[in-house]
């Protein structure tokens, strides 16, 4: 991925007046790479949204999670891919929009990579999937392509945008 481009959020008079700092993409990659849980939000058919929690890993610049093509949220980004998803926390914020589809089956490199993220990251929650696990189908992949983030609201909002 090329590197994303930073810019300020825009905000609504009042909210931040003279924010002084940006986070670094690199956080935003750190903490994707270790949070525990994301949050996945799709569309209904008639408009409404489906948040749904996920267990997720991060691997070569997008977030894949699985599942069976049958739950709502699957079936959700089958009609729109457009998603949102963010971390639990409220206080140092990442929220993302992006894409979600099916990944299909991945390449064997890329099974051993997201395999590996999940048993490093779940095996103590006893989740360990193997890289044949997808074989099949039930990967799902997330494409970011604009994050809102902070660690302290009223100093470093920052947004970036993947393209």
């Amino acid at each position: 991925m090329s590197t994303p481009k930073i810019s300020r959020p825009q905000f609504p008079p009042g909210y931040v007046e003279n924010p002084t700092k940006t986070v670094p993409w690199e956080m935003v990659e750190q903490r994707l790479a270790e949070a525990k849980n994301y949050w996945l939000c799709s569309v209904h058919s008639d408009g409404r949204p489906h948040v749904v929690p996920r267990w997720a890993v991060y691997v070569d610049d997008k977030i894949y999670y699985d599942g069976s093509p049958e739950t709502r949220h699957a079936r959700n980004i089958a009609q729109n891919p457009r998603v949102a998803l963010h971390l639990e926390s409220g206080d140092q914020a990442l929220i993302i929009d992006g894409t979600a589809k099916e990944a299909g089956k991945p390449s064997e490199e890329l099974a051993t990579k997201i395999a590996g993220a999940y048993c490093a990251k779940y095996t103590p929650f006893g989740y360990s999937p193997q890289p044949d696990q997808w074989n099949e189908g039930g990967l799902f992949v997330f494409t970011p392509k604009k994050v809102l983030t902070w660690t302290n609201f009223m100093d470093d909002p920052t947004r970036f945008t993947i393209e």
